[in-house]
C-alpha cells in the first residue's frame, strides 16, 4: 500500500522531503499541487523533477478515492459512496462505504461530510448509529471527498454531519480542517466549515479554542432525563455541561453556534420542551434549527405535524430565541439527516 499524500500538513511534507532527500522548498511545491491545483497524479507535479517524482512514486500516491456509486435526488441532491480502507472489510470481502451528500442551493454548494465509519453514539434515530462503529477516516479519506465530488472546484461550504461523530474523531478532523483553512491548503474562510457534535466535552474545547469554524450542537430534547432516553452520550457528556462550556465563548461575532433539535411526535414537541429550550439556552447567543425526523426502518418514532413543529418554532422566537426550520434535502436517496448507512446503493 503506499501512502497517500492528500491529508499531509505542510510540516509533514517539509519531514518528508528531508527523509527523502528534497530541498525543503518541495514541500510548499507539493502543497501547491496537493491543495491548490489538485492533481490526481504525481506526475502532473511538472515542476518536481523527472527523479523526483519516480522517488515520490515508489512509496506515494496522491490518494484520492472515487466514489463507487452517485445518487441524484429530485431536488438535485447528489449522494457519493466511497469505499474505505480504515475499516475492516465486510464479510464477501467487499469495503465498507461512507457517504458524503452534495447539497445545490441557489448560489451554494455544501458539502455534508463524513468524519468516521459508523458511530460510537448510537443515538435512536439515526441509522448511521444503528451500524456501530468501524473506524476513524483518515484526514486523506476526509478531504478526498471534497477532491472526489464533480462538484469539488464549485464547493462553498462544508459541514462535518455526514456518517460518524467528527470530535471523536477529532486527531484526523482537525488536520482535514488545517489543511482546508491554511493558506498553503485550500484556502478557505473557517467561516464557510461547521462541525457538528452531540457535545464530546474534551476535544469541544479544543475545537473552541484552535479553530474558528461554526459549531452545531446536536440537543434534540433540553431535559437530561429524557434526553438520555434518545441519545446515549447524555449519560456521559451531560448536555449542561456542555452549553455551560459554551456560555464561556463568545458568539456575539461572525462564529455561530446552533443547536439541531429534531422533532419528534409526542417526545420532544410540547410546550415544555420549548420553554426547557429557553430556559437551558438563556445568555447564549445562538440559533436554534428545528429538523422533522426522517423516518427510518424499526422506529418507533414520528415526525411531529408541521403545525406543532411551527407553534414550536414561534414559542421559541417569542422568547428571543432565533429559530428556523431546516428543509429536508435528498430524503428520497436516504441523504437526509440520520439517513447515512454506507449501504450499497441502489440506482
Amino acid at each position: 500500500m503506499k501512502e497517500p499524500l492528500i491529508g499531509k500538513t505542510l510540516s509533514e511534507l517539509e519531514l518528508l522531503c528531508e527523509q527523502e532527500g528534497f530541498a525543503k522548498y518541495v514541500s510548499k511545491q507539493l502543497a501547491s499541487w496537493l491543495y491548490e491545483k489538485k492533481v490526481r497524479e504525481i506526475d502532473q507535479m511538472t515542476n518536481l523533477s523527472k527523479a523526483a517524482r519516480e522517488i515520490l512514486k515508489e512509496k506515494y500516491c496522491v490518494g484520492i478515492i472515487a466514489p463507487e456509486q452517485v445518487l441524484t435526488s429530485s431536488d438535485g441532491t447528489k449522494k457519493y459512496a466511497f469505499p474505505t480502507e480504515s475499516a475492516p472489510l465486510l464479510e464477501d470481502g467487499q469495503h465498507r462505504l461512507i457517504e458524503a451528500v452534495m447539497i445545490p442551493d441557489e448560489d451554494r454548494a455544501t458539502l455534508c461530510v463524513s468524519s468516521q465509519v459508523g458511530c460510537k453514539m448510537a443515538c435512536k434515530f439515526c441509522m448511521t448509529g444503528r451500524q456501530h462503529f468501524h473506524g476513524n477516516l483518515t484526514a486523506s479519506e476526509i478531504l478526498s471527498q471534497f477532491l472526489s465530488v464533480d462538484e469539488g472546484e464549485g464547493l462553498t461550504n462544508a459541514v462535518f454531519m455526514g456518517m460518524g461523530e467528527p470530535l471523536d474523531n477529532w486527531p484526523n478532523v482537525s488536520k482535514a480542517i488545517e489543511i482546508l483553512t491554511a493558506d498553503w491548503g485550500f484556502g478557505w474562510s473557517p467561516k464557510r466549515i461547521t462541525v457538528s457534535t452531540i457535545g464530546v466535552l474534551p476535544a469541544l474545547k479544543q475545537f473552541l479554542d484552535t479553530t474558528k469554524c461554526h459549531l452545531a450542537v446536536s440537543i434534540h430534547n433540553p431535559f437530561p432525563d429524557e434526553r438520555l432516553e434518545l441519545m446515549p452520550v447524555q449519560r456521559k457528556y451531560d448536555i449542561r455541561e456542555v452549553v455551560a462550556l459554551l456560555k464561556q465563548y463568545d458568539f456575539s461575532g461572525q462564529r455561530r453556534v446552533s443547536f439541531e433539535y429534531t422533532m419528534f411526535s409526542g417526545v420532544n414537541d410540547t410546550k415544555r420542551h420549548a420553554d426547557g429550550l429557553v430556559h437551558l439556552l438563556r445568555g447564549l447567543e445562538c440559533r436554534v434549527n428545528l429538523i422533522r425526523f426522517h423516518k427510518i426502518p424499526d422506529s418507533p418514532l414520528e415526525t411531529s405535524p408541521n403545525e406543532i413543529i411551527e407553534l414550536f418554532q414561534k414559542r421559541l422566537i417569542s422568547s428571543g430565541l432565533m429559530t428556523t426550520v431546516r428543509a429536508s434535502r435528498g430524503e428520497d436517496i436516504l441523504a437526509a439527516c440520520g439517513m447515512l448507512a454506507g449501504k450499497n446503493l441502489q440506482s
